[in-house]
């Protein structure tokens, strides 16, 4: 995957158009999680220190191109200011008078936030005339929002086609990562999906069958592909109209020497909720009125074996429902045992996408991983096996450029 960085550029002096994913959860005016603010860091620090004018876009939200106080990204600045360390001042507006009027008297070395791209109607119909207003403002665009890719939007396609065009620091170690577990991994590749249907994550199964050795299964779709096995699953979440589908899934992985790995045992309840009581029980018992939510012990275990013999580890999902204890078991102890793996040398870990990251955090692993992907659906569709737009249009921009 050929790609112009950051490092290959020339910024200095350069009004630096720096695409950035500020998308972040917020309660009360307040930002709840800046990990994605935090990450930015190393690009930002870079940018400052060979001197460019950074003009940072970024969405927020789904003010569906109209301009709505509550989008406004005003109010990010001072949690800019404090995880960047340095000052940041705020346009108005993310094209025309106002944004080039703040522009030209930005300094070298200096941040600029644009307000919200969403405001326009022609960022999210990748419009080639708000697309061209955009690149009018800046001489580079670099690309740092690999959880904005997936989308074919004016400010992370369409302006590549109007200015030389590179990927951040972030973004190149988000391709990297991702690229060195999918595409060109260490074998044994095993790959942890869960998550509670099967048809949601459809694409992913067939496509990782075809690419790992092991596909660890969790979740509620491990209890339909238990039930297209024969097995009984009481009242547990399941899709019993997918079951021809997780048969057919068995047989791609059977042609591609990839081994499914399902639980052997389950914890169960009778009804979910704090403080109930459960019971482990194997396959073989499973009561008829009781529903699992997590992988057993001697699953667990099971699946600690295999990557004792693995070299690289994709995850995405929890094994269980991770959000109410002691139901995150499961998910706690492969996720201790791939970081325990990943500290020793011995495995290369990447996660990401929808629950993952919390599920890991809740586990404690989180800066234990190899690799931790904050991009929710950019991350999915990538080990789906589809082409990101706004990876593709570097990929083309550097192609162009040769």
């Amino acid at each position: 995957m050929n790609f112009q960085t950051l490092n290959d550029i020339e910024v200095s002096g350069q009004v630096v158009l720096l695409r950035a994913d500020l998308n972040v959860p917020v309660s009360d005016g307040a930002v709840t999680d800046a990990t994605r603010i935090q990450r930015l860091k190393p690009t930002i620090d870079a940018l400052i220190n060979s001197r460019a004018k950074i003009v940072v876009l970024s969405h927020f939200g789904r003010p569906k191109g109209q301009v709505n106080p509550e989008f406004s990204l005003e109010f990010l600045t001072g949690s800019l200011e404090k995880h960047w360390d340095t000052p940041v001042s705020f346009a108005k507006d993310c094209i025309g008078n106002t944004a080039q009027s703040a522009i030209d008297i930005l300094q070298e070395g200096s941040v600029l936030l644009l307000e919200n791209v969403r405001f326009h109607e022609g960022e999210e119909t990748n419009n080639a005339g708000f697309a061209s207003a955009l690149a009018t403002l800046g001489d580079i665009f670099i690309n740092d929002a690999f959880s904005a890719a997936h989308r074919a939007h004016a400010s992370t396609e369409g302006i590549t086609h109007f200015l030389p065009s590179a990927a951040g620091l972030l973004m190149e170690a988000e391709l990297n990562a991702l690229n060195n577990a999918l595409e060109a991994p260490e074998k044994p590749v095993a790959a942890v999906v869960g998550g509670a249907k099967v048809s949601t994550k459809l694409s992913v199964l067939n496509n990782l069958v075809k690419k790992v050795n092991y596909l660890i299964l969790g979740g509620g779709m491990a209890n339909t592909f238990l039930m297209a096995q024969g097995n009984e699953v009481g009242k547990s979440l399941r899709e019993p109209d997918m079951l021809d589908t997780a048969r057919e899934i068995v047989e791609t992985a059977k042609a591609n020497n990839c081994e499914i790995i399902l639980p052997i045992d389950c914890v169960v309840v009778e009804n979910l909720g704090a403080g109930v009581s459960y019971d482990t029980v194997t396959l073989e018992n499973f009561p008829a009125n009781k529903s699992a939510v997590d992988a057993g012990e001697k699953s667990t275990s099971h699946i600690n074996e295999i990557l004792d013999g693995c070299k690289t580890l994709l995850w995405n999902g929890p094994m269980g429902v991770f959000e109410i204890p002691p139901f995150d078991r499961g998910t706690n102890a492969v996720a201790k045992h791939a970081a325990k793996l990943t500290a020793s040398g011995q495995l290369v870990s990447v996660a990401g996408g929808g629950d993952t990251v919390a599920a890991l955090d809740n586990a404690k692993v989180i800066d234990d991983f190899t690799y931790i992907s904050t991009a929710g659906g950019a991350f999915l569709e990538w080990i789906e096996g589809k082409t990101l737009p706004g990876v593709a249009a570097l990929i083309n921009a550097q192609s162009q450029a040769a």
